[in-house]
């Protein structure tokens, strides 16, 4: 790549081909991964989503927003102190995505039932944290769908002491096909600029969704979604789909 291609253009150019080659190449996954969201719906289960760092902009863009599927929970290493009673200073140890025990916290304060889905998300899918989530939920016999780099993650050993990765892990892996690094655009002189995984990871998650809705309309299950809380009654309506899942779906300011 020239330096002629470190521009918008050229974003927008590798990009969009990005965006293409994983409409192409995730379609067997993504019908996998919809077969598990839209079971885990159907099943009264709740979606627990999982991600650390960026990935958390894709833990958003799946639980509780309008257009999305309302059986959706979001995790994160902040319900240490949201509902774990920990002291908001814990979080600022850069380390604390590498400490054992941590997932486990977290998944213990959420009480997952059986029938709920773990999604977790991860570029590199080899932090800690992410790994033990993982592990955690397949000891407790849920199913685990992964987002995640599979050129970042081939390029890169294990942390977790037990040698696995997110992908070793997960029952569906979707690939958000981000380079190593996830940068796209190579600088000279070496680095890259511009980060590619949320961009194919939105289109993975929403690609997921659209899925599982067609699956779910297909038996006769008109998908529980949300409606944005701007329009007149989306917020009431909202508030009713929501009060099947009471006790197990967190909605906060954040």
């Amino acid at each position: 790549m020239s330096v002629d291609s470190v521009n918008a253009s050229g974003f927008a150019r590798e990009g969009l081909d990005a965006l293409n080659r994983v409409a192409e190449s995730a379609e067997g996954e993504v019908r996998r991964a919809a077969e598990l969201i839209a079971h885990c719906v159907r099943t009264d289960g709740v979606i627990q989503v999982f991600g650390t760092g960026h990935s958390q902009a894709l833990v958003l863009e799946l639980a509780g927003r309008a257009g999305g599927l309302v059986p959706t929970n979001r995790l994160s290493i902040a319900d240490l102190v949201l509902y774990g009673g920990d002291a908001p200073s814990v979080l600022d140890d850069p380390l604390l995505e590498r400490k054992p025990g941590v997932a486990e916290r977290i998944y213990d304060l959420a009480e997952p039932r059986p029938e709920d889905l773990f999604v977790i998300i991860s570029n590199s899918g080899v932090n800690s944290v992410i790994v033990e989530m993982a592990l955690r939920a397949k000891e407790r016999g849920h199913r685990v769908l992964a987002i995640t780099s599979l050129s970042h993650t081939r390029a890169v050993p294990a942390s977790h002491p037990s040698g696995r990765k997110l992908a070793d892990i997960a029952d569906v892996v979707l690939d958000n096909v981000a380079p190593r690094g996830d940068a796209l655009l190579e600088l000279p002189g070496g680095g890259s600029v511009c980060a590619l995984s949320t961009l194919t990871g939105v289109m993975l998650v929403q690609m997921a969704v659209a899925e599982a809705a067609s699956v779910l309309l297909a038996a006769g299950v008109r998908p529980p979604v949300y409606v944005s809380a701007n329009v007149p009654g989306g917020f009431e309506g909202n508030l009713d789909l929501e009060r099947r899942y009471a006790g197990r779906i967190r909605r906060t300011a954040g």
